[in-house]
């Protein structure tokens, strides 16, 4: 159970480090030309989302729902026993690995460089490898009647100690960052 409950916040974690870069990430979302969004009323979550294994549900799918429940309520929507959409979700994470070349100091610094017109000059270059996980979230928005996806939304970032350690906030960041491109309803009171 401890193992289980580990991975499934180690992988959260990772797709929510798009929350702590310090710019904010853009989503990528597709849309249904054809879905008519402003038919729609109300929303659910599929039985068993991506998130959960072994017959519970996970501490990050109870984070997403919440996340998502709150960001659809702000774009007209209403949570339904009987929904018009289900929304799922699922989490990618992947090692990447980046490599840069830096400029090194030069062993005379402090002497005048007459290419660089500058102290000290240049001693070459050095080419550093960067080892770090990207995490991916994805939230699919299904048509119930149809059973059609009429929009998916996905943002990733790179994963880092600050969003492990403020997991529900990122989470909740995340959902924020791809749910800000779904289409507002104008609803009459």
């Amino acid at each position: 159970m401890r193992i289980a409950l580990a991975r499934t916040l180690t992988v959260a974690a990772l797709l929510f480090a798009a929350s702590a870069c310090s710019t904010t990430p853009r989503p990528l979302v597709n849309s249904d030309p054809a879905a008519d969004f402003g038919s729609y009323e109300g929303f659910g979550f599929f039985e068993t989302p991506a998130t959960d294994r072994g017959g519970y549900e996970s501490l990050v799918t109870s984070f997403l729902k919440t996340a998502i429940a709150q960001e659809l309520d702000k774009k007209g929507l209403r949570y339904a026993d009987d929904p018009d959409l289900v929304v799922n979700f699922y989490i990618n994470t992947r090692e990447k690995i980046r490599s840069r070349s830096v400029p090194t100091a030069s062993p005379y610094y402090g002497w005048r460089d007459p290419f660089y017109d500058t102290w000290g000059g240049y001693g070459g270059y050095e080419t550093r490898i960067d080892q770090y996980t990207e995490g991916t979230l994805h939230i699919d928005i299904v048509d119930a009647r149809t059973s059609t996806l009429v929009w998916e939304g996905s943002v990733a970032g790179r994963i880092t100690d600050e969003v492990i350690a403020n997991l529900e906030n990122s989470i909740d960041d995340g959902v924020r960052i791809i749910l800000s491109e779904y289409p507002e309803i104008a609803r009459s009171s």
